[in-house]
């Protein structure tokens, strides 16, 4: 079946250019030229499988509808994808730290378009394929299915959030610097100057609670998540 897109975007021009696009790569497209349809549309049945969300629209920010799918349980793992006129670094940690997948900038080639759409649904298991389900001490996740667990307590976490767990939970023990986590979950340049990584580490740990001390701080060096978390992590 193929994947639903919803394309979100006021400029009527645009919007059909990527239809036209989606429906020659075997895509199923539907559409939005608001926030509220947007955000309607989303939850509806059945959901779409990724959301090409512009930044500018008539009656809210692209910023808010963002936050408005991660912090509802129907759409919190549904994959966004940000269009912006903005080329500025801080509008993309932004648009990372409100949960989008990926930022792509105006003017864009459609063909990146859709092999930006296409890598980002590829994070994506179907349903019955093989996942990979990690456990570090009293935290489990699930690779595929996009879910994470405290004991036997789901954890209600961003794209972002679960996808920098995942990364510190797969590799156990290991330390990160901020620099290569920056790389590596939010695809950002290493020499940006930016409070992203600390700010996900801070509200990551709030969400583990008694587990929290399992995500540790190596002062001046980066962040390791260890089996055992009896140490307390350092202030940031």
């Amino acid at each position: 079946m193929p994947a639903s897109i919803l394309v979100v975007d006021d400029e009527r021009d645009l919007r059909s250019a990527i239809c036209h696009t989606l429906v020659r790569e075997g895509f199923q497209p539907r559409t939005a030229d608001t926030g509220a349809q947007a955000l309607a549309l989303a939850r509806s049945e059945p959901p779409p499988d990724l959301v090409l969300l512009d930044l500018n629209l008539p009656d809210m920010s692209g910023i808010a509808v963002c936050q408005a799918l991660r912090g509802d349980p129907l759409t919190r793992g549904m994959p966004v994808v940000m269009l912006s006129a903005r080329v500025d670094e801080i509008d993309r940690v932004l648009g990372f730290e409100v949960g989008a997948d990926d930022y792509v900038t105006k003017p864009f080639s459609l063909r990146e378009l859709v092999l930006r759409v296409r890598a980002v649904l590829r994070r994506r298991v179907p349903p019955g394929a093989t996942v990979e389900r990690v456990t570090c001490g009293r935290v489990r996740v699930d690779a595929g299915a996009q879910r994470a667990w405290l004991d036997d307590r789901e954890l209600a976490l961003t794209a972002l959030e679960l996808r920098l767990l995942l990364l510190l939970v797969t590799r156990q023990g290991r330390v990160h610097t901020r620099e290569a986590l920056l790389a590596e979950v939010w695809g950002l340049s290493p020499n940006v100057t930016t409070r992203t990584v600390d700010t996900h580490v801070l509200r990551l740990r709030a969400k583990l609670g008694p587990a929290a001390g399992q995500l540790q701080t190596l002062r001046g060096v980066g962040y390791r998540f260890a089996p055992d978390g009896d140490a307390s992590p350092e202030p940031e």
